[in-house]
């Protein structure tokens, strides 16, 4: 493994204990919600925030260790970091932004504006050498910044949030030519995100950390498969309840309604339905569906050619229907309906 690191970090409010390694060329997205500790686990690596317990060893250097008294400064591990913000420095051009790095291991000048010169080249922005940082787009800035990041050779590259800043249309063109690079590079990333299109995309495994710990972990197809959380759920955009199963029956823990499935299950269950599974209805629904309940309408949001009801009431959920389903329903926020499922809709699986 390029990167094994057991992190122990008590900061404020945040109690964070997670564990992880990173292979060779494989890049890692660790998603969760503001306050999970996600760029607390970034500065670790990058030297930035010491542990208090733990290691964190980077291609077979231990850079970080308070039983042994080991902390490697940021400037002397092999880590590359692009930032949110770029954090390029406003001074500099950007040929002596990328050199920056390459001089400060000790490179003569020349080679490090030659090798900077050929990185900016690598990422599409050779032309802007000569400009300064206020004087490019943000696209521009975050080309130029990963350029920086590549030109000291890591062995690790840390991208926190790198296309948050961007709008959509730029977001898509350096996520595309990102992906490239990172397929082109043999050590390991980890990439900070709240995007789950921006893990899809880059990403070969996803970590998930809510509150300091990590609640799923897998390849992009596990997790949203078979989410575990309620912050995976509404990130995916599906469904997810808890509930005691005996048969084909689900107890739900958090309500006082029930599910009936169609697959048995004994014990604690997780059950996933699928927004397009769920119908709207204005009076008590007639048909094969098993599930139905009483509820009201709290908003809708547009996606696409599709429209997402909220629901709460008996059993909480969001649907999704066509603009013509609400016009011919007249659904509006407020209304009372009601919702169903089939049985052979839902999925359990052990919590």
């Amino acid at each position: 493994m390029t990167v094994s690191a057991d992190l122990t970090i008590d900061l404020g409010g945040l109690h964070l204990d997670v564990a992880f390694d990173v292979a060779p060329g494989e890049v890692l997205a660790i998603l969760g919600p503001n306050g999970a500790g996600k760029t607390t686990v970034l500065r670790a690596l990058a030297g930035l925030q010491p542990i208090d317990a733990g290691t964190v060893t980077i291609d077979g250097q231990v850079v970080d260790d308070p039983g042994a008294r080991t902390l490697v400064p940021p400037e002397h591990r092999p880590v590359g970091v692009v930032f949110q913000d770029h954090l390029l420095f406003p001074h500099l051009t950007v040929l002596e932004n990328v050199a920056f790095g390459p001089r400060s291991s000790g490179a003569p000048a020349a080679s490090a504006r030659a090798l900077a010169k050929e990185w900016l080249d690598r990422v599409g922005v050779g032309e802007l050498a000569g400009s300064r940082p206020r004087h490019i787009s943000g696209g521009q800035a975050q080309r130029a910044a990963l350029a920086r990041a590549l030109a000291s050779d890591p062995r690790l590259l840390l991208l926190d949030e790198p296309l948050a800043a961007l709008d959509a249309t730029t977001r898509s063109t350096v996520r595309r030519d990102l992906r490239r690079h990172l397929a082109d590079f043999d050590g390991a990333t980890v990439l900070v995100t709240h995007d789950a299109l921006d893990a899809l995309a880059l990403a070969d495994r996803v970590l998930i950390l809510e509150q300091g710990a990590i609640t799923q972990s897998g390849s992009i197809a596990e997790v949203t498969t078979r989410p575990r959380s309620g912050y995976v759920a509404d990130l995916i955009g599906v469904n997810l309840l808890r509930g005691d199963a005996h048969g084909t029956t689900v107890r739900l823990d958090d309500h006082a309604g029930s599910l009936v499935v169609a697959d048995p299950a004994e014990g604690p269950v997780l059950a996933l339905i699928r927004p397009h599974a769920v119908t709207v209805h204005r009076r008590p629904p007639e048909g094969s569906a098993r599930n139905h309940w009483p509820g009201e309408i709290t908003g809708f949001d547009l996606l696409g050619d599709r429209v997402r009801v909220r629901l709460t009431g008996e059993v909480p959920l969001i649907a999704e229907v066509t603009p013509a389903a609400v016009a011919e329903l007249a659904l509006t926020e407020g209304d009372a309906v009601w919702a169903s499922v089939k049985a052979t809709e839902i999925e359990t699986y052990p919590t």
